[in-house]
């Protein structure tokens, strides 16, 4: 028995040794080209969709997984954090064709106006963009006219995303919470 483990951890260190060809084992980085990664030619993309966010009813999209002893008597309801996958679609009705999910959280960040911090991927479910996500990092003071958040990344055919999203309330009910926002995405992608 000893004898196997010895022979299995003496050809595991050779072959362990053994150098790939064009590959240094010491080397922490390296240069690549873009097309030796496959990537060809970099394009500008607007992307335009509705963001359903439901607090409220039975089948909420969004709710409040954690909270701080202040949050409740906050005006700004600082400390909450809401877990979300809200339905994305190309209209600002329900019903209109679901081109998304935005899946993330949103946090109140701010004590002295509503501003939350952003964290949440847009992972898309129609036509090319099918299983492509693209990732934001970033404030949102809800009651500004127009929010500009980061996109950071992306996945699929949105590898190596940079842009940004601008965000409108298109609706906002006050006894519920519920709200619909309107979001032109522009993006550099390969």
């Amino acid at each position: 028995m000893a004898n196997t483990a010895l022979k299995l951890i003496s050809t595991i260190f050779i072959l362990s040794s053994i150098i790939i060809p064009g590959h240094n084992c010491q080397e922490f980085s390296r240069k690549l080209s873009k097309k030796e990664f496959g990537l060809k030619r970099e394009k500008l993309s607007h992307l335009h969709f509705y963001f359903h966010d439901i607090v409220s009813g039975q089948n909420p999209t969004a709710v409040q997984v954690a909270s701080a002893a202040m949050t409740n008597t906050s005006f700004t309801f600082f400390g909450a954090v809401v877990m979300m996958d809200d339905p994305l679609t190309v209209g600002p009705n329900m019903t209109s064709k679901l081109v998304g999910r935005a899946q993330g959280i949103y946090a109140s960040a701010d004590l002295d106006e509503v501003g939350f911090l952003m964290v949440m991927n847009f992972a898309f479910v129609e036509g090319k963009y099918n299983g492509s996500t693209l990732s934001v990092l970033g404030r949102n003071s809800v009651f500004s006219a127009v929010r500009e958040m980061p996109i950071v990344g992306g996945s699929g055919l949105f590898r190596f995303a940079r842009g940004y999203a601008q965000a409108n309330t298109h609706y906002f009910n006050l006894q519920t919470g519920d709200a619909i926002v309107e979001y032109n995405v522009y993006v550099f992608h390969y």
